[in-house]
C-alpha cells in the first residue's frame, strides 16, 4: 500500500528545495514520504538544487547572550514567542534578560539539564517553570528552543556577535598557543570578525572533519547521479562526483570560506594573519549559530 501524502508534507519539502508541487509530491510517493530521501531523490533528477540554507521562520523571539570571564566564557539562549509585538515588549526583554544571566550561571550541557535547574535569580523555581510562568505575563506562548555556552579557558577566548534585531547570534571559540595571545587585541578581533563571519554565512562546520560522513556520501551519490543523467563516460563519473564534494565541502565549512568583508581572505588566513599579529598561533575550536526559526 502507497503512503498517504499530505499537502504539508509536500509544502515542506517545496520550501526545502524549490522544486514545483507536483515534483515533491511525487518525490515523497516514491520515496514513501521520507523527506530526507526526498529531497535527495529530487537532487539526482536535477530537479531541486542544494537544499536552501536561508531559514525558515516558525516563530517570533529573541536571541540573547553574553561574553563574561574576560572573554573566555560566553552564552546563548534562544527564547521564543508568538508575535513580533510581544517580542518587542519590554517585559519579554526582562524574561530573556532573566534566563541569559542563568546562562552565565550556569555550565549545564544541554536544554533539559537547564530547564531543570533552579533559577539562579529565583531558586524556588526551575528555569522550566519560569519559563512557564512567562506565558502568563506575556498572553503568549513562551519557549526557550536552545541554549548555547563556550568556556574557552585560560589559553582560549570567545566571540560572540549578535544581530541588530536580536533574532540572530553567534559564538565563537578560539584557542591560542599561550594566555598572552588570547588576550592580544589581534585575537579579540578576530573572534570578533569570525562570529560576524558565521552570521552571514552559516557555515555547516569548522572544517571537513566536521561534516557528518553520511552528508558527504550523500552529495557523492547526488554528484555520480546527475553525471550520469549527463551522459558523461562511466571512467569520469568519479573523478566528477569527487570534485564536486570537494566544491561542497569548500562552500560549507568555516576555514576554506571567503572572508564576507574582503573575499581575496579565507577565514584560514584570516587566523594566520591575526596570529602573527598576537605573536603566536590561533585555532578555530567550534562555534555556535542560534537564529529564530531555523533548525
Amino acid at each position: 500500500m502507497s503512503t498517504a501524502i499530505s499537502a504539508k508534507a509536500v509544502s515542506e519539502l517545496r520550501q526545502r528545495t524549490g522544486a514545483g508541487m507536483m515534483d515533491c509530491k511525487k518525490a515523497l510517493e516514491e520515496t514513501n514520504g521520507d523527506m530526507d530521501a526526498a529531497v535527495e531523490y529530487l537532487r539526482k533528477k536535477g530537479i531541486a538544487k542544494a537544499e536552501k540554507r536561508a531559514d525558515r521562520s516558525t516563530s517570533e523571539g529573541i536571541v540573547g547572550g553574553e561574553v563574561f570571564n574576560d572573554g573566555a566564557s560566553a552564552g546563548l539562549v534562544e527564547v521564543a514567542c508568538e508575535t513580533d509585538f510581544v517580542a518587542r515588549n519590554e517585559d519579554f526583554g526582562k524574561v530573556v534578560a532573566t534566563l541569559v544571566a542563568h546562562r552565565v550561571q550556569s555550565t549545564a550541557s544541554d536544554l533539559d539539564a537547564f530547564l531543570a535547574e533552579p533559577l539562579s535569580s529565583n531558586p524556588s523555581e526551575t528555569v522550566a517553570e519560569f519559563v512557564k510562568s512567562a506565558s502568563a505575563r506575556t498572553g503568549e506562548a513562551v519557549n526557550l528552543k536552545r541554549t548555547a555556552r563556550f568556556d574557552a579557558g585560560a589559553n582560549g577566548l570567545v566571540g560572540m556577535y549578535r544581530h541588530h534585531n536580536g533574532k540572530l547570534a553567534t559564538l565563537v571559540e578560539l584557542s591560542a598557543s599561550s594566555p598572552e595571545v588570547a588576550r592580544h587585541e589581534a585575537t579579540r578581533e578576530l573572534a570578533k570578525y569570525i562570529a560576524e563571519h558565521i552570521a552571514a554565512s552559516a557555515p555547516m562546520a569548522v572544517d571537513r572533519t566536521g561534516v557528518p560522513a553520511e552528508k558527504i556520501e550523500s552529495e557523492k551519490r547526488i554528484a555520480e547521479e546527475q553525471a550520469r543523467a549527463a551522459g558523461k563516460p562511466d571512467a569520469m563519473i568519479e573523478k566528477i562526483a569527487t570534485g564536486k564534494v570537494e566544491a561542497f565541502l569548500k562552500d560549507v565549512t568555516l576555514l576554506p570560506q571567503a572572508w564576507v568583508r574582503d573575499a581575496a581572505l579565507t577565514i584560514a588566513q584570516l587566523v594566520a594573519e591575526h596570529g602573527k599579529r598576537a605573536g603566536g598561533t590561533i585555532t578555530v575550536e567550534r562555534f555556535a549559530r542560534l537564529q529564530l526559526g531555523a533548525e
